[in-house]
């Protein structure tokens, strides 16, 4: 459970926050996680300032397991093209810079833009870490034992642009760029005696396919619809990769409402690679969006699938509360994804609705997963 300091620096969080939501201008959202940004969450500014919705800037105070307390800025705004189209999805978009307690940086741009009609959507993010972390090895049976220290430091460009085929219906282009380098690591400990590819600092660059189809209400929290994706990306030489693999990700969540307010999410993600497949792009469970109660990254290998249920429940004025559970398995072959030493996590928390008509939580969770290991997490946006 938190500490008494803890509760008490939430409590003064929440103190301070409740000045912004309450601003005249209405001011809302962004979202802090640490991990690769969902690609449905927060969008970028445009032309007509009479469009522009809500306008936001202020300081952040953050906590994942990966990270501890993280402190920052952010600015962040929602807006339609067109102030009079209620049809269109609200398009979003962030900047946010971030220092943690234990010497981690990150600095991103993220966003969604939903143009008129959702006739052209684009989701994209730019961003650069300097990161120490974690590595336990490969596999499912990596022990805590295991666990050496690392640090790297990172750039990273996404960009998705998505056309409509018919309604609902979306083909997309997915460019990704990484670069890892200044990676530290202990010589002959794990990172050597398993061979782990990019240990020594890479570039990728793959280019793929999407196809996407989304009929959800909300980009933030929706209570009813659902999404289907599934995208590819071809990493070779030819793009100025170092490594040559393909990435391919399956994405399929459904949002059902089961009883006033109260909404059933459930989610099946899973990532497989094949070929030479570069350490940060491993697969991989745990974060503050799945398996929450693993550290990020706790088990990597080739695949990686996830299981997660949500239930979400409104109480009184701005506040909600959520249980959630997942289980989910890494593995070197499709076939290894399976009930052999699978993974499990579990927990609750609750929600502050920022922005109650976009519907823009503040979220606490915490998480336990099998194994004993737990988190705290105090996060912009829901889990998925």
């Amino acid at each position: 459970m938190p500490s008494p300091f803890t509760r008490k620096a939430i409590f003064i969080y929440f103190l301070g926050l409740s000045y912004f939501i309450f601003l005249p201008f209405n001011g809302v959202a962004q979202k802090d996680s640490l991990n690769r940004v969902p690609v449905e969450k927060l969008k970028l500014p445009i032309k007509s300032p009479a469009n522009i919705r809500h306008v936001l800037v202020l300081p952040i105070i953050a906590r994942s397991i990966e990270t501890g307390w993280s402190f920052g800025g952010a600015g962040a705004g929602t807006f339609r093209f067109n102030s009079r189209d209620t049809l269109t999805r609200t398009s979003n978009a962030e900047a946010v810079a971030l220092y943690t307690t234990r010497h981690q940086f990150v600095a991103a741009v993220n966003g969604s833009i939903y143009f008129p009609g959702e006739r052209f959507i684009v989701n994209e993010q730019l961003s650069y870490s300097s990161f120490p972390d974690e590595f336990w090895g490969l596999g499912k049976k990596a022990p805590d034992s295991n666990e050496e220290s690392y640090s790297f430091k990172q750039y990273y460009a996404y960009l998705h642009p998505q056309y409509p085929i018919i309604k609902n219906l979306f083909l997309g282009v997915v460019y990704q760029y990484q670069r890892v380098f200044n990676i530290n690591y202990q010589q002959g400990g794990l990172f050597d005696t398993q061979n782990v590819l990019g240990r020594q600092g890479y570039n990728i660059s793959g280019l793929g396919l999407s196809v996407t189809y989304d009929t959800r209400n909300n980009a933030f929290a929706p209570d009813k619809g659902a999404m289907f994706q599934f995208y590819f990306d071809q990493f070779a030489p030819i793009f100025g990769s170092n490594y040559l693999y393909t990435s391919y990700v399956l994405d399929l969540r459904r949002f059902i409402t089961i009883y006033r307010g109260q909404v059933l999410a459930l989610q099946m993600l899973g990532n497989f690679n094949s070929g030479a497949v570069p350490l940060r792009s491993l697969a991989a469970l745990g974060g503050s969006s799945t398996m929450r109660g693993y550290y990020a990254g706790r088990y990597r290998d080739k695949n990686a699938g996830v299981l997660q249920a949500e239930y979400r429940v409104p109480l009184f004025w701005r506040i909600g509360a959520v249980g959630f559970a997942d289980m989910g398995n890494v593995g070197p072959e499709l076939k290894d994804i399976n009930f052999q030493h699978y993974k499990y996590s579990y927990g609750g928390g609750l929600r502050v609705a920022l922005n109650q008509k976009e519907k823009l939580n503040l979220r606490l969770d915490y998480g336990l997963a099998k194994g004993g290991s737990n988190g705290f997490y105090l996060q912009l946006g829901e889990a998925f």
